[in-house]
């Protein structure tokens, strides 16, 4: 009875082992990133409308043009003042009599503090004319700043959506990949065995082997693709998302 012997070339051998411990370390990562909690779409949307940059501007600007307006409104005043003046010196007095034949001059010299008071009102016929036009231009500008904040409101709260579900999914399908990894590597595991065993010929071995190789190829994209939504969203809401605590 002639005896056969399958030759197992060293390489095949060295990959199956880093395939091995490739295949724990990648399981280890799988686990943490699924364990990720995602917050309510209520308290990212919160954080995400009280701290964005965006729109504390159109605040401030909302603040800007209602004052622009008051201003407007109280522009009529300027038209009316009060005046004081006060003046403390040595003054000339000059006095007169005539007694119908001639007329006799007395001056004296004196110190003295003289003051005035007095109100007074204008109103030019521009600021008349013009006072309805500047008051409904400032309160255009007001309800213009006001529509824009509104509007960039919602398009931050669509914008927040669309990535908490897109997050959501990512996670999902990083889930589904995790899952397939795993089962590629239990495979690649058995095949592995029963091609040191010479069950298999090579070229099964690095068939199934392109295959884990593809499988774990797809998981570190739904990886990458996962953290990079992750990402965009914390920046979104303004704080980091925390894993699952044991």
């Amino acid at each position: 009875m002639k005896k056969i012997i399958y030759s197992v070339p060293l390489i095949c051998l060295f990959l199956a082992a880093a395939s091995s411990i490739s295949a724990q370390t990648t399981t280890d990562s799988a686990r943490k990133d699924n364990k990720l909690v995602i917050p309510p779409l209520a308290d990212i949307l919160d954080s995400a409308l009280k701290y964005s940059p965006f729109l504390q501007y159109r605040k401030l600007e909302i603040e800007a043009k209602h004052a622009n307006l008051q201003m407007e409104k109280n522009y009529w005043t300027r038209n009316l003042g009060f005046q004081a003046d006060t003046r403390y010196g040595t003054f000339d007095n000059f006095s007169s009599t005539n007694n119908g034949l001639s007329t006799t001059v007395f001056s004296a010299t004196s110190k003295q503090l003289n003051y005035g008071v007095g109100v007074y009102m204008k109103f030019p016929i521009g600021d008349l004319l013009n006072r309805k036009s500047q008051i409904k231009k400032a309160n255009t500008e007001l309800e213009q700043a006001r529509s824009m904040a509104q509007a960039q409101e919602e398009e931050l709260r669509q914008t927040v959506i669309k990535l908490y579900q897109d997050v959501l999914l990512k996670q999902r399908l990083l889930n589904i990949q995790s899952l397939a990894l795993g089962n590629a590597k239990v495979n690649m595991d058995m095949v592995d065995k029963e091609f040191r065993n010479g069950v298999i010929p090579v070229s099964e071995y690095v068939r199934i082997s392109d295959i884990t190789t593809k499988v774990e190829a797809d998981y570190e994209k739904a990886k990458t693709d996962f953290t990079t939504a992750r990402m965009i969203l914390e920046e979104l809401a303004g704080f980091p998302f925390n894993p699952v605590s044991k």
